[in-house]
């Protein structure tokens, strides 16, 4: 069952969804059975940090609140990302643009990395500090996440999978979504938000119900009358 996750690497409460669907996923005994696809989305594809700006600046300007408020908003974030085994640092925190970032996401893809390099990106952003608005930022990454260095300067150096990205974003909107993380389920379902283990859990046990009931049986019916000059376990018999 294909389960697409819209994310985007400068959203606290996607790395959270993220390890909350992930802990949800190792519950259950239909694991191997789910095939997870990463979409792309931007929450502010304008933004350039051209001023050194840190979180808190982004976000007194971006939401029209006081530094101080920005402070305790984004403590209360990084509680629930601790309660998630996540310790996100916003004090070294370097707002940025997050569309290479997924084209990066998107080379991986090819490879059957993408589930990786949203894991790294998360851990760059959020732990490390790192500014993924960069190249040679996104070129190291690249090379940890096990792609060709060269390859990965090729794309963030064009616009190679630009129009990727852009229709993973084109698609959000025709499904009507508005923010992230949000997951869908078998084209059927979504989920909306950080949502707690459990309610990932039974979303998915739910889904992947019906998915499995609407897949063709592979029990044949037999056009003929009996089963005489076949060959079995048992031996062969006329």
């Amino acid at each position: 069952m294909k389960v697409e996750i819209w994310s985007d690497v400068m959203c606290p409460f996607c790395y959270i969804g993220k390890r909350h669907f992930e802990q949800a996923i190792e519950k259950l005994p239909f694991k191997n059975e789910i095939e997870v696809i990463w979409k792309s989305y931007q929450l502010n594809p304008d933004y350039h940090n051209t001023n050194n700006e840190t979180i808190y600046e982004y976000l007194s300007r971006s939401k029209g609140m006081p530094i101080e408020q920005a402070k305790q908003m984004t403590k209360q974030v990084v509680d629930m990302a601790a309660n998630a085994g996540l310790k996100i640092d916003f004090d070294t925190n370097i707002p940025a643009n997050t569309f290479n970032a997924h084209r990066l996401i998107h080379l991986a893809a090819k490879y059957n990395l993408q589930d990786l390099a949203e894991e790294k990106l998360f851990e760059a952003y959020f732990i490390k500090s790192k500014n993924i608005g960069e190249n040679d930022v996104l070129i190291d990454l690249a090379e940890e996440i096990g792609l060709n260095k060269t390859e990965a300067k090729e794309v963030l150096e064009s616009d190679q999978l630009a129009e990727a990205v852009r229709y993973d974003i084109y698609e959000s909107q025709n499904l009507g979504i508005r923010g992230v993380p949000y997951f869908v389920l078998d084209r059927k379902y979504g989920v909306s938000g950080a949502q707690p283990v459990q309610a990932f859990e039974d979303a998915l046990t739910q889904s992947f119900k019906e998915w499995k009931e609407a897949q063709p049986k592979t029990t044949l019916a037999s056009l003929n009358k009996n089963d005489d000059a076949i060959c079995d376990e048992n031996g062969c018999e006329i």
